[in-house]
């Protein structure tokens, strides 16, 4: 037998071999976030990273297959300090680095820099922010995660009317999403018959002493006070509102969240008479509970999950199941076309805010549960019964 002939049962079996292991090869397909890490807002951007990690844990857990090929997802999260020229740069960087077809962000700044380019080099800005600005531009690539905020102004404005009275000191951020919200909800505010005594915006991620901004604003004699950024420096806003002897209400951005606000203040009594979305940990429908349960087990029993966890969660399943239905891990455009068929086909249990699907132009929609500070406790209400 010559040594050719010799030779053919192992060419045969390494060609077996490999292929085999060509049927079980697994792709890892790396997702990109940025957003604050440090600075005043890093519990924020960890929320968002939270939520976004559960999700990948449960994919992976699950099995994902695209095209007949195992998939793996990996989150490669980076820290733009919430500065929308260091979002833009990290976006880069999870592009041309890790490849990543889809790139998370929680904040207006960096939303607006990544559509500045997103479309050219063909990744998908899946937008955590409430802007209605984000998909009024046009870009095919842009998924807006929670319903816009504009939706929030009307019930809230009438009920803090009713409630306390018509005039409002304004006491925003000045970071770019605090003045999308402040440009609809002034004139909002006014033309439900309103006044506002003044407008005074603050810097919520780089300082921790409001006293001279809110006194300046409560010299006025509000009836009720717009705040509204992260949720730290909003409570430190609202504490020291309180301590400066301000009794009235407070109409609360929804980046913001009360339950979080509320470990700053010391409790909800200084929150009384405040509208603002409704913590996940207070809503009691069956898929908020469940997820909140899913939550603390991952993260620890003291640890309460948020809207901005919750929201960007199901976007997460989402964005894989629209993978799995593009037959693409790399295709931006094809797995964007397929988000809104992916929200629609959720199961339940991965989709805790009830998003009812995505709109012709990129937005998620549903029918949002907000909540009110009554007597000491954050009380739950749909924002269509509140417009009523």
């Amino acid at each position: 037998m010559s040594i050719r002939t010799k030779a053919l049962p192992l060419v045969a079996a390494l060609a077996a071999a490999f292929g085999a292991g060509a049927a079980f090869a697994q792709e890892t397909v790396k997702i990109g976030f940025t957003g604050p890490l440090s600075g005043g807002a890093a519990l924020y951007g960890k929320n968002v990273v939270n939520g976004m990690e559960m999700a990948i844990k449960e994919i992976n857990a699950a099995g994902l297959e695209v095209a007949g090929k195992k998939v793996k997802l990996e989150l490669v999260a980076l820290d733009d300090k919430y500065a929308p020229a260091e979002a833009a740069i990290n976006a880069r960087r999870l592009v041309q680095q890790y490849q990543s077809p889809a790139v998370f962000v929680p904040h207006s700044g960096g939303i607006y820099a990544m559509q500045a380019f997103n479309e050219q080099e063909k990744f998908i800005v899946m937008a955590y922010s409430s802007t209605p600005k984000i998909t009024e531009t046009g870009n095919k690539l842009t998924i807006r995660i929670p319903p816009t905020f504009n939706s929030y102004i009307e019930p809230f404005t009438s009920y803090e009317m009713k409630k306390f009275g018509k005039k409002v000191g304004m006491l925003p951020g000045d970071h770019e999403y605090a003045k999308n919200w402040t440009q609809l909800f002034g004139p909002a505010w006014e033309k439900a018959g309103g006044t506002i005594a003044s407008n005074n915006p603050m810097s919520y991620n780089r300082s921790a002493d409001f006293y001279s901004g809110v006194s300046r604003v409560l010299a006025e004699k509000p009836d009720v006070l717009f705040v509204g950024g992260p949720s730290e420096p909003t409570a430190l806003v609202v504490k020291q509102a309180r301590e400066l002897g301000f009794k009235g209400g407070f109409l609360i951005m929804d980046q913001a969240k009360l339950d979080e606000m509320a470990k700053v203040t010391g409790g909800l009594a200084p929150l009384e008479g405040s509208i603002g979305v409704l913590p996940v940990s207070y809503d009691e429908r069956v898929g908020p509970k469940t997820f909140a349960a899913a939550y603390r087990k991952a993260y620890g029993a003291d640890k309460d999950p948020t809207t901005e966890s919750s929201y960007n969660y199901t976007l997460t399943h989402a964005l894989a199941s629209a993978m799995k239905l593009a037959g693409t891990t790399t295709d931006s455009a094809a797995i964007r076309a397929k988000i809104p068929e992916a929200v629609k086909a959720l199961p339940k249990d991965v989709n805790p805010n009830e998003v009812e699907g995505i709109d012709a132009k990129g937005g998620s929609v549903a029918d949002t549960v907000v909540g009110w500070v009554q007597n000491g406790k954050i009380a739950p209400v749909r924002l269509s019964e509140l417009a009523k």
